[in-house]
């Protein structure tokens, strides 16, 4: 009786290092943000989830739509979303605006201006009243969220001939598949766009580019993949498999002799003509780069920007707040 009793107690006493341990072995979510398809890995990932060695064993992935970078900022705060693809506008804002110093920039997502790539474009009606950036005094500007990489190209552009915001001109918020219908319905008289919906044929017909994201700001290391550093410590092998997996994924959609099917995809995301999708990972698209590594160079001219016109108070150091170690274990791994 006396032995019986021990053993009791014995298990008794193990069941919550057994409920942990159990709880320790099951796959760590990690939601993924993206906002346009096809353009945002985020969007791709699970289509080609057989790829994924590592899915629904370390890790379960959650994708997840946002209508800006600046709302992923709140989500990140919130514990809400454990891999944003912020713009390099959005990356200073988290840091020093929402003191997330603990954020970390992990991966490249691509990269506007790179030579020979698309760059995305800041259109105006074709038979409308605007022909040079001056001629949007006293106009109405579109953008998706204020603070968003197309809103600081654009008003940086806008600040080198003459023109501020609220004195010179007005800004309103739109969705960027709402774009093209903003712009015919003249409630804008210049929109932002970016693949996929850029090369809309019933866009094309209606409207011109009055200037591109490279001309404002040369190279830019548009959007990166950021997580929170206190998430990769507590998760760090699992997020070694998710870096793995999905460096053979983007690995695969970059792969030429995979275009055909990637034009399938894109048609099935988009309820779009597969012939229409001649243009993904093409040079008639932004530069992706091989292995998923930023450039931090580039990443940290972009962020001054923000500084320059006002929306932080402060430069940010970019390597400061960079952990590509999981992208380089992963790659290891691939050799």
């Amino acid at each position: 009786m006396r032995l019986s009793k021990l053993l009791l107690t014995g298990l008794v006493a193990a069941l919550p290092l057994l409920s942990a341990s159990a709880r320790a072995a099951e796959p760590v979510t990690i939601r993924v943000a993206w906002i346009a398809p096809i353009s945002n890995w985020g969007s791709l990932l699970m289509e080609k989830k057989e790829l994924a060695q590592h899915l629904g064993k370390s890790y379960k992935l959650d994708p997840v739509r946002y209508a800006g970078t600046p709302q992923m900022v709140t989500a990140l705060a919130n514990n809400e979303l454990e891999v944003a693809n912020l713009a390099f506008s959005t990356l200073p804002i988290a840091v020093q605006n929402a003191n997330l110093d603990d954020l970390r920039v992990i991966a490249d997502e691509f990269q506007d201006g790179a030579p020979g790539y698309y760059s995305q474009e800041y259109m105006v009606l074709k038979d409308g009243p605007i022909k040079k950036i001056e001629d949007l005094k006293g106009k109405v500007v579109a953008i998706n969220a204020a603070g968003s990489a197309v809103d600081v190209a654009m008003r940086t552009m806008l600040r080198r001939h003459g023109l501020e915001d609220k004195r010179d001109f007005v800004l309103m918020e739109a969705p960027l598949p709402a774009m093209r219908a903003v712009l015919a319905d003249k409630k804008a008289d210049l929109i932002p766009e970016v693949p996929p919906f850029a090369f809309d044929p019933a866009l094309r017909a209606i409207a011109t580019p009055l200037f591109t994201n490279r001309d404002v700001m040369g190279l830019t290391q548009l959007l990166v993949w950021c997580a929170r550093q206190s998430f990769i410590d507590k998760n760090r092998a699992a997020m070694v498999d998710f870096m793995e997996d999905a460096l053979r994924i983007t690995a695969w959609y970059l792969d030429p002799k995979n275009h055909a099917e990637v034009a399938a995809i894109s048609a099935k995301l988009t309820k779009q003509p597969p012939e229409r999708f001649g243009w993904p990972f093409t040079k008639d698209d932004y530069f992706h780069a091989p292995g998923m590594k930023p450039d931090l160079d580039a990443l940290q001219r972009n962020v001054s920007v923000v500084k320059d016109i006002g929306i932080v108070n402060t430069d940010m150091d970019v390597k400061k707040h960079s952990d590509l170690s999981l992208i380089e274990e992963a790659a290891k791994r691939l050799k």
